[in-house]
């Protein structure tokens, strides 16, 4: 049992660090003229990322979590399809995990 608890604690641990890396930092352009344009990558990334950029910019007022100099709608399109893989990979996995165990009940 402690040493359940202890790896559970470690993974909890590495997590957060491995998170807390991914976090965008400060929007160094923001208050300058644009010397690099974010594109449809860009975008994707941001997206993927916006769990972790939403917390820390709760507490950094200089973290943002949209770019401020983007090329517009591929930008867009990237943010959104970055977002949906976060968020729409968890109802994906219940909606999986709820077949299987109908799946199961049937077969007993």
């Amino acid at each position: 049992m402690r040493i359940r608890r202890s790896t559970g604690t470690a993974l909890l641990a590495a997590s957060t660090l491995v998170l807390a890396a991914c976090a965008a930092g400060p929007n160094n352009a923001a208050q300058t003229g644009a010397t690099h344009v974010a594109g449809f990558w860009w975008g994707l990334w941001h997206g993927v990322i916006s769990p972790v950029t939403f917390i820390v910019s709760l507490f950094n007022q200089h973290v943002n979590i949209y770019e401020v100099h983007n090329n517009g709608g591929w930008y867009n399109f990237g943010f959104m399809v970055g977002v949906a893989v976060v968020f729409g990979s968890a109802r994906g996995s219940a909606a999986t995990r709820r077949r299987r165990t109908r799946r199961s009940d049937r077969d007993r």
